[in-house]
């Protein structure tokens, strides 16, 4: 623009007014590109997928998603889905903004360091793709109520560990619910998009809780972490990592008793860091750098940025599908890696028949002169990291055991025969099959039970 008759130059905006929008307040033309894909048919589309304005109001209008994470994967989630025509999402993070942050986390700029992830996310995409409404979350994930999370389609997970995983899994299953034939109620399942990177390789899966795989299914996926035998640390070092770690776990206790140490307290850094050297150059080892040394002591993989691109466009790609039909979904998950040129694979895994979380029922198997309280006994056994103090009921609903006002009422069935309490037809003999729902405190849902008394 040139100046003015004032002398002053003529803002961008002078015209603003005469853009023609359309009734979501867009720019006529702004969505062009995404039309192409819902406005018309294909050979990939998706099964029931019905092209016009309709798919394209559910996507904009009705879609509520929600991103767990907002860091590097999550940036560039929030990008992907705000620029994918999704305008009503929900961001959960409980960290803040710190410097290193600043070369992936695009979001983010220097005078936001100490702000929290969430917000200051929120804030940059809003501002920046119109029409969008981007609700921050700063806190834990475990900070919200199961019930919470059910006013949400599709649930996007861009976390950094398996045990935010499996709790956000475990939620989600714990909506599922089951036919009286095994088979699950598609009104109850919650999808889950599963995105991670790890250095130069990453993954995403689709989750659908009773139908796929769900992350406990296939935790045989995710290899232990790295550990180091002490007799290697203490005695014969080979390498940098083994000098830190000696520092860390034994030099630290021996030289400072009285002191927790804290991986996020510089003082401390320097200090591992600084003996790490030491013992490093007496064994002739080179490497140890204060950088190393946190990754180390952190078991931080360095994140490349372009991963977390391509992985989230994959996660924003299967949420847009899923949304809308306009193509068939992944089934189930696709791996990248692109540290020796770019290499991707997708792969359909089979569910664990005897999950937990999400299949119809744990295969069990007891003696058939059982009584309920030897039922119980096993059950707390079989699975003691999750159920402590369960309570027992039918699949038709009717009270075996439970705990609180109604255990007096129900105290007498502990004695009790479980081939009775099951309604075995005396004189059979035979094998008794049965299914038993297992309420407990810890448990996020229902944990349904195959009982077989032979």
């Amino acid at each position: 623009h040139g100046p003015s008759a004032g002398g002053k130059m003529e803002g961008p905006d002078v015209n603003m007014q005469s853009i023609e929008r359309d009734h979501r307040g867009d720019m006529v033309g702004r969505w062009t590109d995404l039309d192409y894909v819902l406005m018309r048919d294909g050979p990939s589309a998706g099964p029931g997928f019905e092209p016009g304005e309709d798919t394209k109001s559910v996507l904009m209008d009705v879609m509520h998603v929600l991103v767990l994470g907002a860091g590097g994967l999550g940036c560039e989630l929030l990008k992907d889905l705000a620029l994918s025509g999704f305008k009503k999402i929900d961001v959960i993070d409980m960290d803040t903004i710190d410097l290193s942050n600043l070369n992936r986390q695009f979001l983010f700029r220097p005078h936001d360091i100490g702000k929290p992830k969430a917000i200051i996310a929120a804030e940059r995409v809003m501002e920046r793709v119109e029409g969008v409404t981007v609700t921050p979350h700063y806190c834990r994930i475990e900070d919200k109520d199961d019930d919470w999370f059910e006013q949400f389609h599709i649930i996007i997970m861009g976390l950094d560990s398996l045990e935010a995983r499996s709790y956000m899994n475990a939620v989600a299953c714990s909506f599922l619910r089951f036919e009286a034939d095994g088979t699950p109620d598609q009104s109850t399942i919650k999808p889950l998009i599963d995105g991670g990177t790890e250095g130069w390789k990453g993954h995403a899966r689709v989750i659908l809780p009773g139908v796929t795989p769900c992350f406990q299914c296939t935790m045989w996926l995710f290899p232990p972490q790295t550990t180091y035998p002490l007799c290697t640390l203490a005695e014969t070092p080979r390498n940098a990592a083994h000098c830190i770690e000696y520092a860390h776990l034994i030099q630290w206790g021996n030289e400072r008793p009285n002191e927790e140490f804290d991986a996020d307290d510089p003082e401390h850094m320097k200090w591992i860091y600084e003996n790490a050297m030491r013992r490093a150059e007496a064994f002739g080892i080179e490497g140890v750098t204060l950088y190393h040394t946190m990754g180390v002591v952190k078991n931080i993989i360095p994140a490349i940025p372009s991963t977390n691109a391509i992985i989230a466009g994959q996660c924003a790609l299967e949420a847009l599908k899923m949304a809308t039909m306009c193509a068939k979904g992944l089934d189930n998950f696709m791996m990248y890696n692109g540290s020796d040129g770019v290499y991707t694979h997708a792969v359909a895994y089979e569910k664990d028949p005897d999950c937990p979380m999400c299949s119809p029922g744990v295969a069990m198997e007891l003696p058939k002169e059982s009584t309920l309280s030897d039922v119980i006994d096993a059950i707390v056994k079989k699975f003691e990291d999750t159920v402590a103090l369960p309570s027992i009921s039918t699949s038709n609903g009717t009270n075996l055991y439970m705990r609180g006002v109604l255990e007096e009422a129900t105290r007498d069935n502990l004695t009790r025969k479980m081939s009775e309490l099951l309604g075995e037809e005396h004189g059979g003999g035979e094998k008794l099959d049965g299914l038993i729902i297992v309420n407990d405190k810890k448990l996020k849902g229902p944990l349904r039970i195959r009982l077989s008394l032979a």
